[in-house]
């Protein structure tokens, strides 16, 4: 019975089924569902961290938040929210990491180690970019009421936030402490959107297991 309800899971995990609804339809508890779908986040969460790539030719950077909406401070340095650095390659994987602020100390180092000098750097006009003139070559996306002027975009790493926040929102509210398992499964699911999530998805949990076992 176990493994047959634990193979029902996969499968809605990997349509995006949020746990909750799962609470009617496999015979376990929430809670249960709920550590299980966790035990995936942290498998997809380990194994992309052993197979990042450096991103090269043209890329695309950008910071956003995640959260809902609060009383308060909007924008930048709003209570409650998630700032996240990406790097876009185009036509290729996305990279995301959470962030305690966009200053230059912290975004400089996560470009250095994860794309490879000589790369087109598309970003916006935000200072710590500075720097990439010298890395490599480096194009300033300017934007006028929201609308980039001339042929110059970010629309790679745009549109994964939007592809992220709307993915997220179904969950009705991330645990903080677990909101880095959930941004690097919407990481997981863009960066494998061509594939059959499915058999992927079962070979990183029949390693993680084998692991454990070792």
């Amino acid at each position: 019975m176990g493994r047959y309800w634990k193979g029902q899971v996969v499968r809605f995990f990997t349509l995006g089924v949020p746990a909750y609804r799962l609470r009617y339809v496999v015979p376990v508890t929430l809670p249960t569902i709920e550590r299980f779908y966790r035990m995936i986040r942290h498998a997809i969460y380990a194994t992309s961290l052993q197979e990042l790539r450096l991103l090269e030719g043209a890329v695309e950077l950008d910071e956003t938040m995640f959260g809902g909406r609060r009383p308060g401070k909007r924008g930048w340095g709003a209570s409650g929210k998630h700032m996240v650095f990406g790097m876009y390659q185009r036509n290729g994987h996305v990279l995301t990491f959470p962030v305690g602020s966009r200053a230059g100390d912290t975004l400089i180092p996560l470009i250095t180690h994860h794309s490879k000098p000589g790369s087109l750097y598309y970003t916006d006009d935000w200072w710590a970019y500075t720097f990439l003139s010298i890395r490599g070559n480096h194009v300033v996306v300017t934007k006028e009421k929201g609308v980039p002027k001339g042929r110059d975009h970010l629309n790679g790493i745009e549109g994964f936030w939007s592809f992220a926040k709307h993915w997220l929102y179904q969950f009705r509210g991330v645990p903080r402490k677990y909101f880095h398992l959930y941004l690097k499964e919407v990481e997981w699911r863009f960066n494998h959107r061509d594939a059959n999530l499915l058999p992927i998805l079962r070979g990183l949990l029949n390693q993680s297991v084998n692991v454990q076992r070792v």
